[in-house]
């Protein structure tokens, strides 16, 4: 997948290109540049725009057009109206979704759209947006309106929706002592969508918030999936926030559950011939939080990883809650050993198991039928069948399967600490 980000170049890494960029490799996809300005600013002041000239700019937008396939578009700082003018010819026509996320001041304070271009930005950006996701502030400047009541939230979101962005995001609309909500506008829809209050002042969590709904969309989330998504990519932004410089802490994107998944999946889509293991149910791969309390702990593919051809791909992204089968079979076993965190499960195959009954890897089974009536009638198969497997057990469980049952697939599900385990694993028993 390729994303493409197009605003200012922010030097302290905190906001702009440089955070989109960081945003987009965290997803595991490649993140396209196109700056309309280079500003000089840190995490205590502002100084100075420069906005790149005409020429450059269109040679950019040239430039990767006619080379790459753009999944989708997130467009940030815009500066002026020579540039809005040149971004609307160039875009208008794109059948991509495109976030906008309209910034107007810096969280130092700087400017970073010239007040006559407001105007320009009202008629040539907004109707190029998916989604628009202005900040109370920047909603109030868009649409010259105030914020009093949720009535006046829907006027704004409203009169923003007519200039002709489909949906409408006012980040920040309500809070209290504990929460803090966005007021959502789609075609047919309105809601707040709420998350727990942070109390913390950051530079970047705007861009997080934008440049990961761009991602989510660019994937066919829907809107209010690509939403809670985001919310949830930019709390965890804003919690591992440092304070590098001398000035405001700039949100970290960090999450090492995250990237260690995302390293593995990758590693194991590229082992050759690994297609020959993909069950029909499709795989999951997963690894969850320190001590998980339910799948919303567990990080997994919202989607499986897939046969195509003769290649192993990736449908889906990695979300907490993303997998429920996988996922719950972890959770039993890490109920019982702590230190197991990670888990696959692969396609079962009597090849598959007699090489691993000749390593020294620990194995464990259960029958399907011998499964009470009631756990089937309840759904929850893969919980009992896991604890038949270990309740007697007195070592980890490297690999847990069954054979099967009336209309239910044969199994083989392996067992890590970490992914990178996992791999270690399956290179030993395929």
């Amino acid at each position: 997948m390729n994303l493409l980000s197009i605003g200012g170049s922010d030097p302290s890494s905190g906001a702009g290109i440089q955070s989109d960029i960081k945003t987009f490799s965290s997803f595991n996809v490649h993140g396209l540049t196109v700056i309309t300005a280079i500003t000089s600013q840190n995490t205590s002041n502002f100084g100075i725009v420069e906005p790149v000239s005409q020429k450059i700019l269109k040679d950019q937008i040239e430039s990767i057009m006619s080379d790459f396939k753009i999944d989708g578009i997130k467009i940030g700082m815009v500066y002026n109206s020579q540039i809005i003018k040149i971004l609307n010819s160039k875009l208008r026509k794109i059948k991509i979704p495109i976030v906008v996320d309209p910034v107007i001041k810096s969280t130092t304070g700087g400017t970073l759209i010239e007040k006559s271009a407001i105007s320009d930005f009202q008629k040539y950006i907004i109707p190029l947006a998916t989604i628009i996701t202005p900040n109370e502030f920047e909603s109030k400047i868009l649409s010259n309106t105030k914020i009093s009541s949720k009535k006046s939230l829907q006027s704004i979101a409203k009169k923003i929706q007519r200039m002709g962005a489909k949906n409408v995001v006012i980040t920040g609309a309500k809070a209290d002592n504990k929460t803090i909500s966005d007021f959502v506008l789609e075609k047919n829809a309105e809601y707040f969508m709420s998350v727990n209050k942070i109390n913390r002042v950051n530079h970047g969590s705007g861009c997080n918030y934008s440049a990961s709904i761009i991602f989510a969309l660019a994937k066919n989330k829907t809107v209010k999936e690509s939403l809670r998504f985001a919310q949830q990519f930019t709390q965890n932004s804003i919690k591992n926030a440092k304070k590098i410089g001398k000035g405001i802490a700039i949100t970290e994107i960090r999450d090492t559950v995250n990237q260690d998944l995302s390293e593995a999946i990758n590693k194991f889509i590229q082992i050759k011939n690994i297609y020959k293991n993909i069950p029909e149910c499709q795989i999951n791969f997963v690894y969850s939080k320190q001590k998980p309390r339910s799948i919303k702990d567990v990080l997994g593919i919202s989607g499986r990883i897939v046969k195509s051809e003769k290649e192993a791909m990736v449908a889906g992204h990695l979300t907490y809650g993303g997998s429920k089968h996988v996922a719950t079979a972890l959770l039993v076993v890490n109920k019982k050993y702590p230190k197991i965190r990670s888990a696959i499960n692969l396609k079962y195959q009597n090849d598959t198991i007699s090489k691993i009954k000749k390593t020294k890897l620990e194995i464990s089974s259960y029958d399907r039928n011998k499964e009470p009536k009631n756990v089937k009638n309840k759904g929850s198969t893969i919980e009992w069948g896991i604890k038949e497997a270990v309740k007697n057990s007195t070592k980890i469980p490297d690999v847990i399967y069954h054979i099967g049952g009336f209309g239910k697939e044969p199994m083989i599900i392996l067992f890590a600490e970490t992914p990178n385990e996992i791999l270690k694993k399956i290179l030993r028993i395929i």
